[in-house]
């Protein structure tokens, strides 16, 4: 059939053009027209998994909690950052065409005035009880919030001295920060004081950070589904002022990683693949030394490349982010086909003068070797097809459908365009007699090369029993990508750490218990639920909030008509003079005494502008203040409704999300605290059992793709060779390879993670088609194999694809980084494996009759 097919496409070469032309045509039409790429990573595994189950039912329950964008705003105060998160979120709410829900979570009207109250009774107490200490300052600058105030104010703290020293002695870093904020406005510059840090015992560094959430519209067709609301946000953002006042926003969540990671991905993979293919030139030009031989084979890789593009788009609809990696399975492979039958070609032309001859020695010779090589990859990529990582099974199809194409255009195309093109004759053998003595060397010494090569895996034994599975994908990612470092910023803290659970419980009833259990768990800092906002042991902390309210009663009650400027310089001077006296008790008191008397000889202009900066965050303050000490009683009815929506589901499920103690970016932190968690709760749901469980799925996927391919190749081949030794002498070998490189990745430190580990099924590939060759040549008495024209088509189309996916090597995407690393490591192991382990595996080729040799496509010739 196949000498059948090369005649006929000899014979009519112009009829084999045009169809390969209009198939090729209506094949660019189709992948024009329609081509997409689906970036939703929750299809690349099976839904009908039980933790997969968990997710949708979880996110069909809350869905307002799905496809966020986490914009984290970081400020040099903890005004400015709340004035950037509350500018942030009204600019997204005016653009509900873009933007779904937006939410500032730790700024509610809820928390603003029942935060406190939420707090352990001892936090209350404290809290309460430094408001109550500060009431007297806080009183003073609410009724006269000017200069004159903050100066009435200091001395009013000063007569007190002599009362209460140690007090005075602890207001240094006020002192200080009244001087610097001064000093700046007298400087003509502004730096407005934070009262918040000013008034804190203890200033928190995580409340100069603010974190707006939003619901972005995304479009699944496009390549970044959440591009156009991202680049809108930072518009927004940039328009209103946001980033005014040294705020700086960061965006990660899963629609932006997962953005970033295709942009990362995609990133100068044009130039790439115009690189690679310039590269695969190069090697054709060395391997066959003919222009028109060349475009010959280029010609047809790019027309079946076209082909499996639009035969692919339609089986699958669209691509996804692992499918769309079939054209690179397709050149690194799909080549392969054609240097076997180009450089068979090359051989035969030597001593033929003939092209259409020389065409069918060749198509006779390469016909089992080059068929069995394109149904065994066939079978390899196939064996994916029932799996449930559905992005490689995807990928399978298209890249099996490929070798269908490739094998087809090779034997068809191929030949009709060698015969349109023409070559000229050989002028000499194409075999490499040099490597003759390296064939008899391996043959002196058979059993010295199986000896060693057997001492070399058991010595890298350890290795691959070290050998690490890196499941958590934020380390595929490059940690110079915003998304990725932002996400790992925020998971050093847990209180915005991203790996959280949840859990869904039947009723509201149930959170209770269920959060018991939960918190007693030495892998769980804490637990968040509705009943979270019901307060406990409310009497005694409104009680102690009472105190502090009726302490601050006076500072909401009407200010002060404001000073005259004169008023203010008598002020400022008194106040200084009071300053200068206490500077033996403290020489921050001093240095403010100096300021205030510069301040009070500066122009009325500069003492505006500096009570513009004094006082520019103290309405902020007070607000917060009057808003925290007016708490009333929490009860469960209480409870605001789009609070109660965010925790009880429509059906009466509630949610109870679950926060992992340490690092929750750490993978033996991830593992024990989902673990500890379905012990209590299976059904629980979320990003460290999605890494998980998506770890072992995907692990699963490749071991049974694996033993599917390893399966039927097995029983191609002994269909094909009828010799079960041959079957063993064609996959030992190449078993023996996989070993070594799993032993050398753990030896250079290179974990296998969800992007590399596809490297795997990809040279078993390669290496089968490469043995069968050797094989089929054995068998058919060929002697010398490494100096014989098809060592020279093996090298060739290796380092072919070895440019091919080695390429992939130099990605500034780590997983995609790691993927090239493995498949050069297992690209050498496979060429040692074929050219030195399977020559002394096979030995000396066993007796054949010419009628045997003929059929395998070899001639009478012993030496090839």
């Amino acid at each position: 059939m196949i000498e059948a097919a090369v005649a006929r496409s000899i014979r009519h070469p112009w009829l084999v053009i045009v169809l390969a032309l209009i198939a090729t045509g209506v094949a660019a039409w189709w992948t024009a027209t329609r081509f997409a790429i689906n970036t939703d990573t929750t299809r690349l595994i099976a839904s009908d998994l039980p933790y997969r189950q968990d997710e949708i039912a979880f996110a069909k329950a809350f869905p307002q909690t799905q496809d966020l964008v986490v914009a984290v705003l970081d400020g040099p105060t903890p005004e400015t950052t709340d004035r950037a998160s509350m500018k942030l979120a009204e600019a997204l709410r005016g653009r509900p065409d873009m933007f779904g829900d937006v939410a500032r979570p730790d700024a509610t009207p809820f928390l603003a005035r029942n935060g406190l109250l939420l707090q352990p009774l001892d936090a209350v107490r404290k809290a309460a009880g430094e408001l109550t200490v500060q009431a007297p300052l806080l009183v003073a600058l609410a009724r006269d919030p000017s200069l004159r105030g903050l100066a009435d104010a200091l001395t009013g703290l000063l007569q007190g001295a002599a009362r209460q020293p140690d007090a005075f002695r602890n207001a240094g870093p006020q002192f200080e920060a009244f001087s610097r904020s001064l000093r700046e406005a007298i400087n003509g510059r502004s730096e407005p004081i934070s009262w918040r840090d000013l008034l804190s015992a203890e200033p928190d560094p995580g409340a100069r950070r603010a974190i707006v959430l939003l619901k972005p519209v995304l479009d699944y067709k496009s390549l970044e589904p959440g591009g156009a609301a991202i680049r809108l946000l930072r518009q927004l953002a940039a328009e209103t002022g946001v980033l005014a006042e040294g705020v700086t926003l960061r965006l990660t969540g899963p629609v932006p990683l997962a953005d970033q990671e295709f942009a990362t991905v995609a990133e100068n993979a044009g130039l790439n693949l115009s690189l690679t293919l310039a590269a695969v030139a190069l090697i054709l030009f060395a391997a066959l030394r003919s222009g028109r031989l060349i475009a010959a084979v280029l010609i047809t890789l790019l027309a079946g490349l076209v082909v499996t593009s639009g035969i692919g788009l339609a089986l699958v609809g669209e691509l996804n982010l692992i499918s769309v990696a079939f054209a690179v399975l397709f050149i690194g492979l799909g080549v392969d086909f054609g240097i076997q039958v180009a450089v068979r070609y090359r051989a035969e032309r030597f001593g033929i003068d003939h092209i259409p001859e020389a065409l069918l020695r060749a198509a006779r010779g390469v016909r089992l070797s080059l068929t069995l090589a394109a149904v065994s990859l066939l079978a390899g990529f196939f064996s994916f097809l029932p799996t449930e990582f559905s992005g490689v099974s995807e990928l399978g199809l298209i890249a099996g459908i490929g070798m269908i194409v490739a094998f087809v255009a090779n034997l068809t195309l191929l030949p009709a365009l060698i015969a349109v093109m023409g070559t000229r004759p050989e002028r000499e053998a194409i075999e490499t007699a040099s490597l003759a003595e390296i064939d008899h060397w391996i043959a002196r010494h058979r059993r010295l090369v199986i000896v060693l090569t057997g001492l070399l895996v058991l010595a890298g034994l350890p290795f691959l029993l070290t050998l690490p599975f890196d499941s958590n994908p934020m380390n595929l990612r490059s940690q110079s990508v915003e998304s990725v470092s932002t996400f790992i910023d925020l998971s050093k803290t847990p209180r915005t750490a991203p790996n959280k659970l949840d859990i869904l419980v039947p009723s509201e009833a149930d959170i209770p218990a269920v959060s018991a259990k939960l918190a007693a768990l030495p892998e769980v800092a804490g637990t968040v639920s509705l009943a979270t906002f019901v307060p406990s042991e409310q009497e005694a902390k409104l009680a102690a909030i009472g105190a502090a309210r009726a302490a601050l009663a006076p500072a909401f009650g009407a200010p002060l008509p404001p000073p005259s400027d004169t008023e203010t310089i008598v002020a400022l001077r008194r106040a200084a003079g009071s300053l200068r006296q206490a500077a033996a008790l403290s020489q921050s008191a001093g240095a403010l005494g100096q300021v205030l008397e510069r301040l009070a000889d500066a122009g009325p202009e500069v003492r505006e502008w500096a009570s513009q900066a004094v006082f520019a965050n103290f309405p902020a303050l007070m607000q917060a203040i009057g808003a925290a000490v007016s708490a009333e009683p929490v009860t469960r009815a209480s409870l605001p409704p789009d609070l109660v929506a965010d925790w009880i589901a429509p059906d009466g499920r509630a949610r109870i999300q679950v926060s992992p103690a340490g690092n929750s970016n750490d993978n033996a932190v991830i593992a024990r605290f989902a673990d500890a968690v379905r012990s209590v709760a299976p059904n629980a749901t979320g990003a460290p059992i999605g890494i998980i469980e998506g770890g072992h799925t995907i692990v699963r996927a490749f071991a049974e793709a694996g033993l599917y391919a390893l399966v039927v190749i097995t029983i191609i081949l002994w269909v094909a060779l009828r010799r079960f030794l041959d079957v063993v002498l064609a996959l030992g070998p190449l078993v023996l390879a996989g070993i070594l490189t799993l032993e050398a990745a753990s030896l250079v430190g290179l974990p296998l993670n969800f992007a590399n580990i596809i490297a795997l099924p990809l040279m078993f590939g390669v290496g089968v088609a490469f043995h069968i060759y050797y094989l089929i040549a054995w068998r058919a008495g060929i002697t010398d194999v490494l100096a014989s024209s098809l060592t020279r088509a093996i090298f060739f189309s290796a380092l072919t694809t070895g440019v091919a996916f080695g390429s992939l090597y130099a990605s500034s995407h780590p997983g995609t980084s790691s993927m090239g690393e493995l498949l050069a490591i297992s690209l050498v192991f496979t060429l040692l494996a074929a050219f030195i382990v399977v020559p002394a595996f096979l030995g000396p080729p066993p007796p054949v009759d010419p009628k045997a040799a003929a059929r395998l496509g070899y001639g009478t010739s012993r030496k090839g």
